[in-house]
């Protein structure tokens, strides 16, 4: 703190910061601050913030928070549930989603979103065991016919129950169930193909836009790169050759347009600054920083801020990738935008449909035409047609 830039935002965030009283808090007791020292606490957003602070400047080790917060969370969920919920719960999530998921942190790397898919499996099987509850049945009650109802009734994040139930059927909790592949989904929205080259060219070549809106929205626009991924991006992925930017998104790097790459090697020199914190640390260097320290943005902060000005990422990116794969095999572009090859091949199977479809939509309209025009005369293309 005593390096910040800023000596007066400093002097202010420890007289008024409710993350400065709690470092405080830790420093007056004398006790060498550790993880299981924060993890006695109650789980807060403050707890969070010192926490990732303490990480930050060497004080703590780096560990996997997605997955280690989890058990304090679950305290807190499994307060407002019967009794009878925790016994069944609380293993299945320590011995089983925990377990496996730090077993693939362990071999992969950290997850983006493997936090967020453990929580998501921990709320589905509490939510089916209340839908039993409801109607007075213990989970070894459950049927097929029931589990068909329930997932019916609910939507696609339902099908994820399938872990909790595979896990209660081998302990002999209930009999083996089975839970149908999620339903693969169509996109609801892709944005009409004027409309995203109009918004690229002002993400381009609007200066009054905020830097980060300005890069994030065209990644999306151009690449079709999820707001996961753009999150994630560090100045290590950029690199220059021969004048030429390429970002390392996939293999091999992909060449940057000389516009945006302007506007990545700003993102870059701009994002080592922190105003309260200057510490000389080894840690990743983000080219969208969060406000937590050392800690990239949130997905859904990137999202809120391109709705705010007038990018919805899902329809745009949903464009995008149509357009790249009606130019690029689907092989070649997995390899590029670091994508599975399946999801490749199935974006170029609705971009070829939706082309199919168009073109027999345009060959009955001409023949059409034909049949109700004099024979004189021809038909002008349309702008869309071309």
């Amino acid at each position: 703190m005593a390096a910040a830039d800023d000596p007066r935002g400093v002097l202010c965030w420890l007289k008024r910061s409710p993350n400065a009283r709690l470092l405080g808090e830790l420093a007056a007791t004398g006790t060498p601050v550790s993880h299981d020292v924060l993890d006695e606490l109650p789980p807060s957003r403050y707890e969070h913030y010192v926490r990732q602070t303490l990480v930050h400047t060497g004080v703590l080790p780096e560990r996997n928070e997605d997955l280690e917060r989890i058990p304090a969370w679950l305290g807190q969920l499994l307060a407002d549930h019967p009794a009878r919920h925790a016994t069944l719960v609380r293993p299945f999530v320590h011995w089983f989603l925990l377990k496996r998921a730090r077993r693939r942190a362990a071999h992969r790397g950290r997850p983006a979103v493997a936090g967020s898919y453990v929580r998501t499996r921990i709320r589905v099987a509490l939510e089916l065991l209340t839908w039993l509850d409801e109607r007075q049945l213990a989970l070894g009650d459950l049927t097929q016919d029931r589990l068909d109802q329930w997932l019916a009734d609910g939507n696609t994040r339902n099908y994820t129950v399938r872990y909790f139930l595979g896990w209660a059927a081998q302990r002999g909790l209930l009999p083996e169930l089975t839970v149908p592949p999620i339903p693969r989904q169509e996109p609801a929205r892709i944005l009409d193909e004027d409309e995203r080259w109009q918004l690229l060219t002002r993400m381009l070549n609007d200066s009054a836009l905020p830097l980060d809106v300005r890069t994030a929205g065209a990644l999306v626009l151009l690449f079709g790169l999820p707001t996961s991924r753009i999150r994630h991006l560090r100045v290590e992925h950029l690199h220059e050759h021969d004048g030429q930017m390429h970002l390392d998104i996939g293999s091999p790097p992909v060449l940057v347009p000389p516009k945006l790459a302007v506007l990545l090697r700003q993102l870059a020199e701009a994002s080592g600054r922190q105003p309260r914190i200057n510490a000389e640390v080894s840690g990743p260097r983000w080219l969208f920083p969060g406000l937590l320290p050392g800690r990239p943005v949130a997905s859904s902060g990137v999202s809120r801020k391109l709705v705010d000005y007038g990018i919805d990422a899902r329809p745009a990116r949903n464009a995008a990738l149509i357009a790249l794969l009606e130019d690029v095999p689907p092989p070649i572009l997995a390899d590029l935008l670091g994508l599975h090859i399946t999801t490749a091949v199935r974006w170029a199977d609705i971009a070829r449909r939706d082309w199919t479809d168009y073109l027999a939509a345009r060959d009955q309209d001409i023949g059409s035409s034909r049949s109700t025009d004099p024979p004189s005369t021809t038909t002008t293309p349309s702008r869309a047609s071309t």
